[in-house]
């Protein structure tokens, strides 16, 4: 197609600033194995050390118990996707009460130079 001929398409009012963008979907699927990676092999490290540490009896259950939660941990780390960005810069705030404008309970009454009271 001519570049005359193109089609518009709709742009968004707002630029997506490259600051604020997610990390693509393969970088976060690459830190997730890393992290079960390591998370495993701290397991491994911790099942060697309970079988070598297996007369001082405290240590080594330490160690096994190290050894049996860190799958689970290291799978539930591993399908956790990074928190969405909250973002709230156009958000709705109410007005404060006392900010309220012609609120008939916040009404005074003054008094002015001449000994005038004033309803206000």
């Amino acid at each position: 197609m001519a570049s005359s001929q193109q089609s518009a398409r709709p742009r968004r009012s707002e630029p997506v600033l490259i600051t604020q963008a997610e990390p693509s979907l393969a970088e976060q699927h690459a830190a997730r194995k890393k992290r079960y990676v390591m998370t495993m092999a701290v397991r491994g490290v911790s099942l060697v050390l309970a079988t070598v540490f297996y007369q001082t009896v405290w240590l080594m259950i330490i160690f096994a118990v190290l050894g049996t939660v860190l799958p689970w941990i290291a799978v539930v780390m591993a399908n956790d996707r990074p928190p969405k960005k909250k973002l709230d810069t156009h958000r709705y705030l109410a007005p404060r009460p006392d900010h309220i404008l012609d609120d008939p309970a916040r009404r005074r009454r003054a008094i002015e130079g001449g000994g005038t009271v004033i309803d206000g």
